[in-house]
């Protein structure tokens, strides 16, 4: 099975310590890597998890809070100093495009490859997204700003050849792709050999949802249905509940609501709140309702 992981790059929220740093992470998808939010320190935490600056092909903001974006403009001149050439897409909400091109313009006039930005309608789910392997969704939050999350589903593949059986029957290699696709195999005495006996069935397609700041909304739920990994948001716990309330974030006990509810395989809780020396508070109140919930910190890698 090939890699679809998540890389933490930052956890915290607004208030900076030294102890977290702001939102962002990479999703890794069959060799692909996609940025998720971009705070700030996000290419030194870039060098430290040594991914290849070179292979991130897409940036994914999910709403114009510092925290989240505060990065882009420093990794986008980084990039033009290590010499890329390769496009680079940036999904925002609309009301970043006229900030960014403007810091483009004055700080990184001279970069060799092309920014595209695609502004994304925080208010629909859709795919915005789309190639052999994957596609990426937009999540519709509730938020003090315009702000959506990104659901990253991993299309169906191609049955596996039963090789023991293929070298049984002579078939050549050349006629494996038929096979997957659907195809049966007539012996040279006749014999017809169904597609099933053929194939082993692949593996169960993965998601991977980021649901970045947002209040506890419980329709979230049906939007999520199934997902092997769900990342919420957890800024804070239950003993700052109307903190919560007021600023439209989440409590740990409120994500793993979501996650119980939508059935995921498991939690990532993250977007603590400065306040919180030890997250471990956190996460006793999350497992209360949601077994598998774990805690994220800044290198931490999660299979999805």
């Amino acid at each position: 099975m090939e890699p679809f992981r998540v890389h933490i790059l930052g956890c915290g929220s607004a208030l900076p310590t030294l102890k977290h740093f702001p939102s962002a992470q990479v999703v890794e998808v069959r060799g692909k890597l996609f940025l998720v939010d971009c705070g700030e320190g996000t290419q030194i935490q870039l060098r430290r998890s040594r991914l290849r600056f070179t292979k991130i092909s897409a940036v994914f903001i999910t709403h114009l809070h510092g925290d989240h974006c505060f990065g882009l403009i420093g990794m986008l001149s980084t990039f033009g100093l290590l010499g890329r050439t390769a496009k680079l897409t940036v999904y925002a909400p609309a009301e970043l495009a006229d900030i960014l091109q403007r810091q483009i313009d004055f700080f990184c006039r001279d970069l060799d490859y092309e920014v595209e930005f695609v502004a994304v309608d925080t208010t629909q789910q859709q795919v915005i997204y789309d190639d052999r392997s994957l596609t990426v969704e937009t999540l519709p939050l509730e938020h003090r700003v315009h702000c959506c999350g990104y659901l990253f589903r991993e299309k169906p593949s191609l049955p596996h050849i039963r090789r023991d059986v293929a070298d049984f029957y002579g078939i050549p290699v050349s006629q494996f792709n038929n096979i997957k696709a659907g195809a049966g195999w007539t012996t040279d005495e006749g014999e017809m050999v169904p597609h099933e006996r053929l194939v082993e069935p692949a593996e169960q397609p993965r998601s991977y949802a980021y649901v970045s700041d947002t209040r506890y909304m419980p329709s979230l739920a049906d939007r999520l249905q199934g997902v092997s990994t769900l990342y919420h948001e957890s800024t804070y716990g239950e003993d700052n509940l109307q903190m919560a309330q007021k600023y439209n974030h989440s409590t740990a006990r409120q994500a793993a609501l979501v996650a119980c509810q939508a059935g995921v395989g498991q939690l990532l809780l993250g977007h603590y709140s400065s306040r919180y020396e030890r997250e471990e508070v956190l996460l006793d109140e999350a497992r209360e309702v949601f077994e598998n919930s774990r805690l994220t910190n800044e290198m931490d890698v999660f299979d999805v």
